[in-house]
């Protein structure tokens, strides 16, 4: 039997609907979504029943079982967060933004049935692996084309092919070329040496660090080798004393050359490999991501020659590395801008990387007067700050930019930088020379206002 007042306070809980009507609860439900915050709502009433059989008293108010489900929810799962870092391509934010017509094609294809592996106009079973073909051989003038789920994966897939296929020819313990100063490590451990030993090749080192020369890869080269690997090394740059080979004359030595370009350039920018190039110049396959400079959806894209392509198709790899409709869909609506011309505008990553530096210094001088005015105990002015692509793409690539920088004798910026991480939608910046930096170039749309709220809520 419970007591009387474990009764009461249990009959003094508000129901879900009442909590949901209260104040801040439409921000809250616009936040997180009308199931997502019902579902938290009610997991904070559970917990406060708990608490009350347990003989607590916690506050019963609508106010408060809101910032209760606030709480459940603001350290679940993938959300929203404010890059003010200057890093465009932040690996840990999730890499490249998505367009709005991007966006909206994924939504398509989650909300309803779609033509992901059926030939509507023959009335049967079609491939998942013919959507985006014809935009990017068009784009590329490549042959062929192959979208898996990631790069790395799309990588260790072109050798397993290559391999696989010298194997049912019986020719004999197939090796790979490469050079010593491609045999790199992108992040998360991927390791060029790793990927062909996966791959079943043998991996046969030419050169050095520094320089490697065609000859070097002409004595290589024999009856065994099944490809020459070219990699771009993304994500450093060796200068000095320095000596290299390009895809162009890998070509003319026979063997298929697989050419790793990585970021997945489609148009000029600095030094980046730009792929239309790399299949001129001969690459059997060519291999890049689709949410780094192309600025799409995570993907691992292959273009190429029809031969190989197929190969790749067959292997058993392919269906354990294949990519899904949201994938399929949002990657095609952003080669849709490359084809229109319009890519520069429309994708946000480009977006940001070309954006003037007096557009950024505008737009810092807005968002400075704005923290101003709602915190003014604050420290706060801009300053001149640079911007980096990230990603693993165009290290030494800098892009003048402007920051609003918050702190000062005083004020401790690891402790402003951890509060604003720490609101509703969390504020990532850098804390540099005691200050924490709020790089405008990679805030998009409703960036400022989400701010200007975790600003408000620093005296809290």
């Amino acid at each position: 039997m419970l007591e009387t007042g474990t009764r009461e306070r249990l009959r003094n809980l508000p129901a879900v609907d009442a909590v949901l009507r209260s104040p801040g609860a439409e921000a809250f439900v616009a936040r997180h979504g009308r199931a997502g915050a019902t579902s938290a709502v009610r997991e904070a009433l559970e917990r406060a029943r708990r608490e009350i059989l347990a003989g607590g008293e916690p506050e019963a108010s609508e106010e408060a079982v809101l910032a209760d489900a606030e709480g459940l929810l603001s350290g679940r799962g993938l959300r929203r967060v404010v890059n003010a870092t200057g890093v465009v391509l932040h690996t840990n934010l999730g890499r490249s933004v998505l367009s709005e017509a991007a966006v909206a094609a994924a939504v398509g294809a989650a909300a309803s049935y779609s033509n992901l592996e059926y030939d509507v106009a023959a009335g049967r079973r079609g491939s998942r692996y013919d959507h985006a073909v014809p935009l990017l051989t068009e784009l590329t003038g490549a042959e062929d084309a192959l979208v898996v789920n990631n790069c790395a994966g799309a990588t260790l897939l072109a050798l397993s092919a290559v391999v696989a296929e010298a194997r049912e020819e019986g020719l004999g313990e197939p090796e790979v070329v490469v050079s010593r100063g491609q045999l790199i490590e992108i992040g998360g451990g991927f390791r060029i040496p790793e990927v062909l030993e996966l791959s079943g090749a043998r991996m046969r080192e030419v050169g050095t660090t520094n320089r490697t020369r065609l000859s070097d890869y002409g004595r290589a080269t024999n009856e065994s080798t099944r490809a020459l690997l070219w990699v771009h090394p993304s994500n450093f740059e060796i200068e000095g004393f320095t000596e290299s080979v390009g895809v162009a004359e890998l070509a003319t030595l026979g063997p298929p050359v697989v050419a790793d370009v990585g970021s997945g350039a489609l148009l000029p920018l600095s030094d980046e490999p730009v792929v239309e190039r790399a299949v001129r110049d001969g690459a059997a396959l060519t291999i890049f991501s689709g949410d780094k400079l192309l600025g799409g959806p995570q993907a691992g894209i292959v273009v190429g020659e029809s031969r190989w392509i197929s190969a790749m198709r067959r292997h058993p790899l392919c269906r354990a590395l294949r990519a899904d409709k949201l994938c399929l869909a949002a990657l095609e609506a952003t080669l849709y801008a490359y084809r229109d011309g319009t890519a520069r505008e429309d994708l946000p990553t480009l977006r940001m990387l070309g954006a003037p530096a007096g557009e950024m210094q505008e737009r810092a001088n807005r968002l400075a007067a704005e923290i101003t005015g709602a915190a003014p105990d604050l420290l706060v002015d801009v300053a001149p700050s640079v911007a980096r692509s990230g990603g693993g793409t165009l290290p030494l690539y800098e892009v003048p930019s402007y920051a609003v920088r918050i702190g000062g004798e005083g004020v401790a910026a690891d402790a402003v930088a951890e509060a604003l991480r720490s609101a509703a939608t969390p504020v990532v910046g850098r804390v540099a020379d005691g200050r924490l930096w709020l790089d405008v170039r990679t805030l998009l749309e409703g960036d400022e206002e989400a701010i200007l709220d975790a600003i408000g809520g620093l005296g809290g």
